[in-house]
């Protein structure tokens, strides 16, 4: 195997501390992005990206594919402005002996390579260099390693550009494979756990699509994806603390994908009416949020009291106009009433963050899905509302980092609309 020529200083205290910070994470997506940044900061890597495995089935049969599902480079973030985020690629490859990570799957085993440009002849499998002459990066060193539960792949890991004390790219060494083996059955476990909440989060909204055709998991994903990088932008800009905006991005993941979970006590004849609802249906559709809340009202975690609040206000307005308003979810009583007795819409800063970035996200995908009632929207059409709606609907910072940060939702909007289970 190859070897460095440096004596390697693992840092085992890091090591155990990212094991155990792994183990608290509970969505899938936040997860993986967090399993690739954590085996790189291992082993001093300065790119990679995690491919998930998923299975296609296609009318010969079924191909076991790799999916890539989060890319990092620590070389062209530098030449980003500060918050601001890469996006990368989106593709997949056969779990064959073509490609370095496909053989890495196929034949489960770690391929550690000194120079991709000098591979050996004899090797089945290539490097693919587009990338590499797409952007001007060198890719030299790299480590391909699989994660796999009890013989069952998961995914695979591919590390880039192993750089030393002074920044020089060398070869991964036997070290860091063997750090890098361990690791990886932390990361098997968490990714395992992750699943586990991902599979009851989908069966939950897959009742609700049983009801309302317009919410499945592509749409509330997306929702959820969307989210996250609005709050990734908000934190940024507000100093918050990386420890702070871990947990938060976890939990608004999570309770972002179960906004309109509420929908499941609504009827059919309202969820699933082809045309323009009238005033009382209308009245009667509002009260999902207040169902979808009173969902979560014995809260028994942080994740809990965060869904709760974003089923009860993403379809609160900042001007006021939105609903259901000052209404207590756990006994369905009006807190803050008008002069008619009707609840008074939350308005501004009233309106919890997680609900007024939801509010934005889910608007967004609604505008540009086709629906039983409308056709999508032209991007020309969708963006424009968007802007008009800021003040109004919208607090006007996320419409502000909602273009901002535009390319990384059309990039989050193309990964989710593959409709993978991860």
């Amino acid at each position: 195997m190859p070897e460095s020529g440096i004596k390697e200083d693992i840092d085992f205290k890091k090591i155990l501390q990212a094991n155990s910070e792994l183990g608290q994470i509970q969505d899938i997506d936040i997860l993986l992005e967090r399993i690739l940044a954590v085996a790189r900061s291992i082993v001093n890597a300065d790119a990679g990206s995690i491919y998930i495995k998923q299975s296609v089935v296609e009318a010969d049969g079924k191909t076991d594919m790799l999916y890539i599902r989060h890319a990092q480079n620590d070389t062209r973030q530098k030449l980003l402005p500060p918050g601001e985020k890469q996006t990368y690629p989106l593709f997949s490859v056969p779990i064959d002996k073509l490609s370095i990570a496909g053989y890495c799957a196929h034949m489960g085993r770690i391929i550690n390579i000194q120079d991709m440009y000098h591979i050996p002849e004899d090797a089945p499998y290539s490097f693919n260099s587009s990338f590499d002459q797409r952007t001007g990066y060198r890719t030299v060193s790299s480590l391909t390693f699989p994660i796999a539960a009890d013989a069952r792949l998961l995914g695979v890991i591919q590390l880039l550009n192993k750089t030393d004390r002074t920044g020089n790219i060398v070869p991964f060494s036997e070290e860091d494979e063997l750090v890098l083996r361990n690791f990886a059955i932390s990361a098997t476990h968490a990714m395992e756990r992750a699943y586990i909440t991902r599979a009851m989060i989908i069966r939950m909204i897959r009742m609700a699509e049983l009801r309302d055709p317009a919410e499945t998991g592509s749409h509330v994903n997306r929702v959820a994806s969307y989210s996250v990088e609005l709050y990734d932008r908000w934190a940024h800009k507000h100093n918050v603390p990386e420890r702070e905006r871990t947990v938060f991005r976890d939990n608004l993941r999570i309770g972002a994908m179960l906004h309109d979970i509420g929908k499941v006590a609504i009827s059919d004849a309202i969820l699933k009416k082809p045309g323009r609802l009238t005033e009382g249906e209308f009245l009667q559709m509002q009260e999902h949020t207040i169902h979808g809340a009173s969902l979560f009202r014995d809260s028994l975690s942080e994740v809990d009291s965060l869904a709760m609040e974003i089923a009860l206000t993403h379809h609160e307005n900042w001007d006021g106009t939105g609903y259901p308003g000052w209404i207590d979810p756990t006994s369905g009583l009006t807190v803050r009433q008008d002069e008619e007795g009707k609840p008074v819409g939350k308005k501004g800063e009233e309106i919890p963050l997680a609900g007024r970035i939801v509010a934005v996200a889910d608007v967004f995908d609604a505008l540009c899905s086709k629906r039983a009632y409308k056709e999508a929207w032209t991007e020309e059409q969708v963006l424009a509302q968007m802007r008009e709606l800021s003040g109004k609907r919208f607090d006007p910072e996320f419409v502000d980092i909602f273009f901002e940060v535009l390319p990384m939702i059309k990039h989050s909007r193309q990964l989710h609309s593959q409709n993978l289970a991860a």
